[in-house]
């Protein structure tokens, strides 16, 4: 039988869970139903949430867990590592977690009439599989896997200790702002397939830690010159265009999808250089450690509003000082001297910020999106 939880955000955030799972079941496909993992109820979220939380409070010779559980039976994992039951409670979380410190390894978690039990690791695991990770001590992420089965997982929900933050699906907050738009789960390209690629770059971005700046720009535009330092330092000659390569290959999926991961690792090592890198909105590197400089013909930004992709958030209206620095304030000024062009921050304190001009509020939009990333 289910343990009894006590940890109370987990009892407010289960059914939220449950309910969006079911969404995403209901829009998949009929051909795909088969594929799918299963779909966990309220009851059995609340209990992982619950043993993961107080997991994560825990020390293991000195060392926090970093733990990642995915809901599914040992039949749906690729390669799984079965080692017997273990119930599902902190004592056995703290025990198995240095076994799954690798990104990408999971504990496999499932149920008999005891209750819930992990059965062993999972690796390759089916879409819309729910995944809570333990992130740091006090930090879960609720996520799961995207519906055609490639790219970053899609956040759901995050949990800091008593604060819930439950992410806006439509992110209702960049309706407005067609270059926002672009973050939007379930945008997808020309043939038909979602379109990631600057959700994989702004994570790639985050993930070497060191902070970075992409400028995206029009394409055969030469206009965003007048606001970057002159000369380059690193211009790219002629421009690298694996992202955009990678994304015409008529290969099978999974060939083209690999070919376009590994491009984004290469443009997101350049972003940890420091300076501006520039891309079009066709994915072609044109220069990195680009230093940007207020246009000649423009003012300094004096307000911009912020929002974020959580449900209930309010917008805020800031001065760029405010809103962070040197890199936001950059972002800032650049999208606004250029206001067809969108710009990425990562902070090194894991912060991560999409600028872009808002026709409507004829300012600059600042919208955080570090709660999809995490």
């Amino acid at each position: 039988m289910l343990s009894e939880p006590t940890y109370l955000a987990a009892r407010m955030v289960a059914p939220m869970i449950e309910k969006h799972l079911a969404g995403q079941r209901l829009a998949a496909p009929a051909e795909a139903l088969s594929q799918l993992a299963p779909a966990p109820p309220a009851a059995v979220v609340e209990v992982m949430i619950d043993a993961a939380f107080w997991a994560s409070l825990r020390r293991e010779e000195g060392q926090a867990p970093r733990i990642s559980l995915a809901w599914l039976p040992p039949g749906q994992a690729t390669q799984p590592v079965l080692f017997g039951k273990r119930r599902l409670m902190p004592y056995n979380l703290l025990k198995l977690a240095p076994a799954v410190v690798q990104p990408g390894i999971h504990l496999g978690v499932w149920h008999d009439d005891e209750g819930l039990y992990v059965w062993g690791t999972a690796t390759g695991i089916p879409p819309l599989c729910l995944v809570l990770e333990v992130v740091e001590p006090g930090l879960l992420v609720a996520k799961h896997r995207r519906a055609d089965g490639f790219g970053k997982f899609v956040n759901v929900a995050i949990l800091r200790g008593d604060q819930l933050q439950l992410v806006d699906a439509d992110n209702a907050a960049v309706v407005d702002c067609p270059g926002l738009q672009r973050f939007l789960p379930g945008r997808v390209d020309a043939r038909g397939e979602a379109d990631n690629v600057l959700v994989d770059l702004a994570a790639a971005m985050r993930a070497h830690g060191r902070g970075g700046l992409v400028l995206l720009v029009p394409p055969n535009s030469t206009q965003w010159l007048a606001s970057v330092v002159q000369p380059m330092t690193y211009p790219v000659q002629p421009a690298y265009t694996g992202i955009a390569e990678g994304r015409q290959l008529a290969q099978a999926r999974w060939q083209w999808r690999e070919e376009i991961q590994r491009a984004i690792g290469i443009v997101g090592g350049f972003t940890a250089v420091d300076g501006a890198t520039v891309i079009t909105h066709d994915y072609h590197l044109l220069a990195f450690g680009v230093k940007v400089a207020r246009a000649a013909h423009s003012v300094p930004v004096d307000q911009l509003v912020v929002t974020e992709p959580v449900v209930d958030s309010v917008a805020r209206y800031l001065h760029p000082a405010q809103n962070g620095g040197t890199r936001h304030l950059a972002a800032a000024q650049f999208v606004h001297d250029q206001r067809d062009a969108l710009a990425l921050v990562a902070s090194q304190d894991g912060f991560f910020t999409v600028f872009a001009w808002s026709e409507t509020q004829q300012m600059v939009h600042a919208h955080r999106i570090d709660v999809l990333l995490l």
